[in-house]
């Protein structure tokens, strides 16, 4: 692909990404109820997820993505369901300051909630099926452009991602009393059910 196209797909990307979704949001959510540990694999089921979509619309699988959609409708309720037991885990979380985040949201738990998350999350669907069509003729991608097109989404996502962790940590640090804290807790958890409620209904 040319230097044009990837900065292109790089910036209609970040805007997809950017853009506050339910990704965004429990991604936020989590950070805000239990901090930057156990982050990284999270954001990874995010990137891999979207690796998934980009692999079915870039290899002209979409057709077999939309046949098989309950397939994926049953991995976005999976997904709701996860989002849930975190919210439930994050209100009713003890109010100590520092606390570490609780081992059922780390490691490949963390990564499998939101690789599911993304799978059935309409708003990435509508990207990959609907949105880059339109910006990269997706019949002649060769294997080479395919993979340009995974490091863009590499670089973007992680580092969008990253930025709202950071900030969604800072303003847990300010946070200093057990008051605070238990309310932080208890509206993470409100913004997870949130999340998870709004994916399992569109």
């Amino acid at each position: 692909m040319t230097l044009n196209s990837l900065i292109l797909f790089a910036a209609v990307y970040f805007a997809a990404v950017a853009t506050p979704g339910p990704g965004v949001a429990a991604l936020i959510a989590r950070v805000l109820g239990q901090g930057l540990k156990g982050v990284a694999p999270f954001i990874a089921g995010y990137f891999v997820g979207d690796m998934i979509w980009l692999t079915l619309t870039g290899t002209g699988l979409a057709v077999i993505a939309k046949t098989f959609a309950g397939v994926f409708v049953a991995i976005k309720f999976a997904g709701a369901a996860y989002l849930l037991y975190l919210a439930w885990r994050m209100a009713t979380a003890p109010a100590i300051i520092g606390a570490a985040p609780t081992e059922a949201t780390r490691g490949w738990r963390a990564f499998v909630g939101s690789l599911s998350l993304t799978l059935g999350n309409p708003k990435v669907m509508v990207f990959f099926l609907s949105i880059m069509p339109l910006v990269v003729d997706v019949r002649t991608l060769t294997a080479l452009a395919l993979f340009e097109l995974a490091l863009v989404c590499g670089v973007v996502i992680s580092a969008t991602l990253a930025l709202y962790a950071l900030a969604a940590n800072r303003a847990r640090t300010l946070l200093r009393s057990t008051r605070a804290m238990r309310f932080v807790n208890r509206a993470a958890g409100g913004l997870m059910a949130g999340v998870a409620v709004a994916v399992a209904t569109r």
